[in-house]
């Protein structure tokens, strides 16, 4: 069971939800777009904030500033928040311009914010989940796609919202986080994204 768990916790990593934001944009929305543009705007996320961040993982464990990736302690959690806030803005104003894709520009902003928030929660010594962050953002996001490109995408809504309710049953099976972290972390997720929704919904 606890196995399942882990595997559980490993796909819905925080890692992947930029990615899976980007994908579900481009088969969500109703804009013509080229394979140029959705390989160019893909592959660098991929690289960015899956690739780098899973290298800078490896060498922050083999030089001992982090021990689990599931980021146990307030002080190893740091390292990671500030390379994915550093890597979240490169996409920001270097893979998606404003007037390139303003959906998913506010995305990847509202994603900055979400770790911005994180980190200062660190601060005062709190740990939220950023596993419920990713969620929580990744939930508003396709909520406000549907209302915005006027598609009933239920289906992936419900589906978003059960594998919510999964890695959140999972962080709690496994004690990575409680209850009030997982909840604090869901709310940044969704917050974060409903303040971006006035500039492009």
């Amino acid at each position: 069971m606890k196995g399942l768990h882990k595997i559980i916790s490993s796909i819905f990593h925080p890692l992947f939800i930029p990615i899976i934001g980007c994908i579900c944009y481009f088969k969500i929305t109703p804009q013509y777009y080229t394979q140029n543009h959705f390989f160019g705007n893909t592959l660098p996320i991929l690289i960015l904030t899956v690739i780098v961040p899973i290298v800078c993982y490896i060498i922050l464990r083999s030089v001992g500033l982090i021990t689990s990736y599931s980021l146990p302690t307030i002080k190893e959690r740091k390292y990671p928040l500030y390379i994915s806030l550093a890597l979240l803005l490169l996409v920001v104003y270097k893979v998606i311009p404003n007037n390139y894709s303003s959906e998913l520009f506010f995305y990847f902003l509202g994603l900055v914010a979400a770790i911005f928030c994180s980190l200062l929660l660190l601060l005062i010594r709190f740990k939220s989940s950023l596993h419920a962050t990713g969620m929580g953002s990744l939930l508003m996001f396709l909520i406000s796609l549907s209302v915005h490109f006027e598609i009933n995408i239920i289906y992936a809504i419900a589906i978003t919202v059960f594998c919510t309710g999964l890695v959140s049953t999972s962080k709690l099976y496994l004690k990575t986080n409680t209850t009030l972290e997982i909840i604090v972390g869901f709310l940044i997720g969704i917050s974060s994204q409903l303040l971006t929704i006035k500039y492009w919904l």
